[in-house]
């Protein structure tokens, strides 16, 4: 059984279909990239699957559950993080502190239970404070442990906004456009943390444009073209697939960098 299972997705906005008849799924362990040019619904998808937009046909099965209809938090707490295109931090925390937000999604006691000094409570406490420094370790952000979120580069805020998102103890991580505004010399570090996150277990599906990234370490990509799927399979048969060429990659091979 697949971990994510999506069948005839719909979604309008008036007149517009941002999301036709789309039918994928996504593997265990497997990092999916989804592409296409501006305004393919890439985007839309991504607010379709974790809770953020309602879809007007189709169903979401994830991990064995129908999630169609639930709502975002309701499908971070079974098991699906993301991340989105403009970074989501609390740029006046700290980098800690942003992390530890994440992980008290899963605690199970809460603050005032930390308070009033329930014991339960402060060994969730001291968990929640190893797991955070083991994300925040994890994503390369060890030396900012205690920096200002909004003093970060921009490459450190997108790694942070990952860290986030891991620490929802994802089963399956949406990265959406991971690379944007991040320099040429530093995409290579991301490349090995969205590689080591799916070694460590976790599913990935990742929304990007920068497609020498893509093409490196998908597994597989879906292209989308007026938020319909006109091509599906692995880097080697998309770059050579006439259709996403003439949809997406400009009507040149060479245009795959």
């Amino acid at each position: 059984m697949a971990l994510l299972d999506v069948n005839g997705l719909v979604k309008r906005f008036g007149g517009l279909t941002a999301v036709e008849d789309l039918k994928f799924d996504i593997q265990d362990g497997e990092l999916l990239s989804i592409i296409g040019p501006n305004g393919a619904g890439k985007t839309t998808l991504f607010n379709l699957l974790t809770g953020f937009y309602k879809p007007d046909a189709g169903k979401i099965i994830f991990n064995g559950s129908d999630i169609t209809y639930c709502k975002p938090h309701q499908i971070v707490r079974r098991g699906m993080g993301r991340t989105f295109q403009k970074t989501h931090i609390f740029e006046k925390n700290n980098v800690l502190d942003n992390v530890l937000i994440g992980v008290s999604s899963h605690a199970r006691v809460g603050i005032l239970g930390s308070v009033i000094g329930i014991p339960s409570a402060e060994r969730e406490k001291t968990r929640a404070l190893r797991k955070a420094r083991e994300i925040v370790s994890f994503v390369g952000l060890d030396e900012e442990l205690d920096s200002v979120a909004g003093n970060l580069t921009e490459q450190e805020k997108k790694r942070l906004s990952i860290a986030s998102a891991l620490a929802t103890e994802p089963k399956l991580l949406l990265l959406d456009e991971p690379a944007a505004g991040v320099n040429l010399d530093e995409i290579g570090g991301l490349m090995d943390l969205i590689c080591r996150i799916r070694k460590s277990g976790v599913a990935v599906c990742l929304i990007e444009h920068k497609m020498k990234l893509v093409m490196s370490i998908s597994d597989r990509i879906i292209v989308l073209s007026n938020g319909k799927q006109i091509a599906d399979g692995p880097p080697e048969d998309i770059a050579n697939d006439e259709n996403v060429i003439k949809a997406y990659l400009g009507g040149g091979r060479d245009a795959q960098g």
